[in-house]
């Protein structure tokens, strides 16, 4: 029998095969339809609730995008849409304060400047109580930002409870835009190494960082080191941007692969602000997305030595398609992978409602063994399997064991400690030089000022653990008085991270010299 003839003879069996499968599709099709429908007409006419078809559908619709296991899927309605778009850049109509939830309680954590919520003398540790005269008792926390959101120019009602105060306190704000910077302050360490922390990738997340290096360099800045820790992402063209401030023309940046096998490349273009400055990239658990994007490309093209802890893992690509009635589906469509050809994404899956990593984090050798190895331009090893890992890993500093027992028992009281720590620090934050040093009767008074709160820290151990006290009364007061770059000077010392990576950069006069000086591993 001839190979033609052998092939004929499968072709004739395989069309059967075919068509059994084509069959067999639509039957299972037929009786998918079947049960659906029978479900939803006996929901319908028997559930004791009536629900009428427009509910049913929509409810059935939430379904099947929870049931897809995409925990970043999401079906929007009009009012959800609204919310989401008013969000998803750096501007939005809001008070211009950051708030929490504190065991159940919505407390401001954080007052940005120049905004409706400065101007009404709203204060860190005030707790929202109600919003348009209802009260929050019971909403969850994105509930109360939601509702605290809005169009620019309209108004909204918000009444604030403030230890100390027995009155509850009424303000009607003006929503305004908001602009959140994504580099709050640039500073230079020793007179040679810049520092960026890049919080967000906001609209004007390039602008701001290009000013910033070009600020730097000009006072003659050696080495740059560009954190990004805590940084979740954000808009994806900020990313491209930021590399190319680094990269050279035609380097690939990151790309793009879909369900059907379409493969979308980002490059480079045009010439790098900072081509050959060394940089040293901070990272953390909480370094995701577009972050990663910008970790990754400079990783592999070795223009950064990555210094921290493993990166989030977010690498998955969300598309938005708009509904009839107004509504949107928001699901996973593709995943980013860097210039070497990692996948971003770390795998997880949902358990409970919660986001669990599948497989652990890089930062062991039996973890590292068993990932796929990969080559950066120069041929140094980089680690595929999801998420970024740095080239040098360097864990945060941990508190010693009376420093711990310290924050157990304030933790019972967490609130009002931090309420005391900011009411004080605020009453002495115009009577301090920027070198001032934390004396021990500001102790005493921090002390009696929480054991009034009901806090309750026993004296020796509030004294034994007195290097963490001074510690957290010295950057508060240091961030009111003088602002957060101040406040970063201050706690130098207490951050690892970043002074391994001034070290790194202090030895080298190139980027290869940082490579050449460092091996991987942990330090």
């Amino acid at each position: 029998m001839t190979t033609r003839q052998r092939a004929a003879i499968a072709g004739v069996l395989l069309l059967p095969l075919i068509a059994g499968a084509f069959f067999l599709d639509a039957a299972q099709n037929r009786r998918g339809v079947r049960l659906f429908d029978q479900v939803l007409t006996l929901v319908s006419g028997q559930f004791v609730d009536s629900l009428d078809a427009g509910a049913l559908y929509e409810k059935a619709a939430r379904g099947l995008v929870r049931e897809i296991q995409d925990p970043y899927a999401a079906l929007y309605s009009p009012e959800e849409l609204r919310a989401f778009t008013l969000t998803t850049g750096g501007r939005y109509g809001g008070l211009g304060m950051l708030v929490e939830d504190q065991q159940g309680v919505v407390v401001v954590s954080r007052v940005y400047p120049h905004t409706p919520a400065e101007g009404a003398g709203v204060r860190e540790g005030d707790r929202i109580v109600g919003v348009s005269g209802i009260t929050t008792r019971g909403w969850k926390l994105a509930q109360v930002t939601d509702s605290l959101k809005g169009e620019p120019g309209t108004k909204v009602h918000v009444t604030f409870n403030r230890p100390g105060v027995d009155t509850p306190i009424n303000v009607e704000f003006t929503r305004a835009v908001i602009h959140i910077p994504a580099v709050p302050y640039a500073l230079m360490f020793d007179g040679r190494v810049g520092y960026v922390p890049l919080l967000q990738f906001n609209e004007t997340a390039a602008d701001e960082m290009e000013r910033s290096v070009k600020r730097l360099t000009a006072e003659g800045a050696r080495g740059i080191v560009l954190d990004m820790r805590g940084n979740g992402g954000g808009i994806v063209d900020q990313a491209i941007a930021i590399s190319n401030m680094f990269l050279k023309g035609g380097q690939e940046i990151f790309s793009v692969r879909g369900r059907q096998g379409e493969n979308q490349v980002y490059k480079a273009s045009g010439s790098p602000l900072a081509p050959t400055v060394p940089l040293v990239v901070l990272t953390d658990g909480y370094t995701a997305s577009a972050s990663e994007i910008v970790t990754g490309a400079l990783q592999d093209h070795d223009r950064a030595l990555v210094v921290g802890t493993t990166s989030f893992g977010k690498g998955l690509v969300q598309s938005l398609f708009p509904l009839d009635g107004g509504w949107a589906l928001k699901i996973t469509t593709a995943k980013w992978y860097t210039p070497s050809g990692r996948s971003i994404q770390k795998e997880r899956k949902l358990v409970d409602g919660r986001l669990v990593e599948v497989i652990d984090s890089m930062e062991t050798d039996s973890a590292r063994r068993s990932r796929p190895v990969y080559r950066s331009d120069a041929g140094r090893v980089v680690y595929g399997g999801g998420a970024i890992t740095p080239d040098i890993i360097v864990r945060p500093d941990t508190l010693d064991e009376v420093e711990q027992r310290l924050l157990r028992a304030v933790s019972q009281k967490l609130q009002e400690f931090h309420i005391a720590l900011y009411d004080y620090s605020f009453q002495m934050k115009d009577s301090v030089d920027a070198g001032f040093v934390v004396r021990p009767a500001w102790r005493d008074e921090l002390y009696k000022r929480i054991t009034k709160a009901g806090v309750e820290v026993g004296r020796p151990l509030y004294d034994s653990a007195s290097s963490e006290v001074d510690r957290l009364i010295g950057g508060q007061i240091a961030r009111l008085a003088f602002g957060d770059s101040t406040a970063k000077r201050r706690e130098l010392k207490d951050d690892a991270q970043l002074m391994r990576a001034l070290q790194i950069i202090s030895r080298g006069e190139t980027q290869q010299d940082l490579f050449a000086g460092v091996s991987s591993g942990t330090r």
